[in-house]
């Protein structure tokens, strides 16, 4: 086996091992985590396993997959944060792997970051993950895919 190249790739082995703490659900296409820092209450990432470089570098099905993943990964974030609306990005620029980033946009959103893109947010000083504060979120979370047939 390959060794992890990139934090998404190390991500995905330890998704793999059962050591993951952040992880949600096991879907289809990959595996779906809690953001860590929760730049915004309820960030999400979807990384997919295998892990390719970019959304083109796979075949047209498993590309519909992922995409698919990604939306219902949205709409359990969206049930359970109630947010206004869900952000969606995949870049790969700083780790260059496949991976989507699921942001809950919130109603009481400072004015000045409400428009703005995620990456207007201090994510240095954004909460990192928390086993006992964010277990709750994680349940719901998982609840919601798994109802959903996540």
């Amino acid at each position: 086996m390959a060794p992890a190249q990139t934090a998404i790739h190390r991500r995905v082995a330890a998704c793999r091992a059962g050591t993951e703490p952040t992880v949600l659900v096991r879907m289809s296409s990959g595996w779906a985590v809690l953001g860590d820092p929760q730049v915004l209450r309820g960030y999400c990432l979807l990384l997919p396993d295998p892990v390719v470089p970019h959304l083109n570098a796979m075949e047209p099905a498993a590309q519909r997959a992922f995409l698919a993943d990604m939306a219902r990964l949205g709409d359990a974030v969206h049930r359970v944060t109630h947010a206004v609306r869900i952000n969606y990005a995949l870049f790969g620029n700083v780790e260059p792997a496949l991976h989507a980033h699921v942001f809950p946009r919130h109603a009481d959103e400072p004015a000045h970051l409400a428009t703005a893109n995620p990456w207007g947010y201090d994510w240095g000083v954004a909460p990192r993950f928390d086993a006992g504060r964010d277990r709750e979120l994680i349940e719901r979370l998982r609840a919601s895919l798994t109802a959903a047939g996540g």
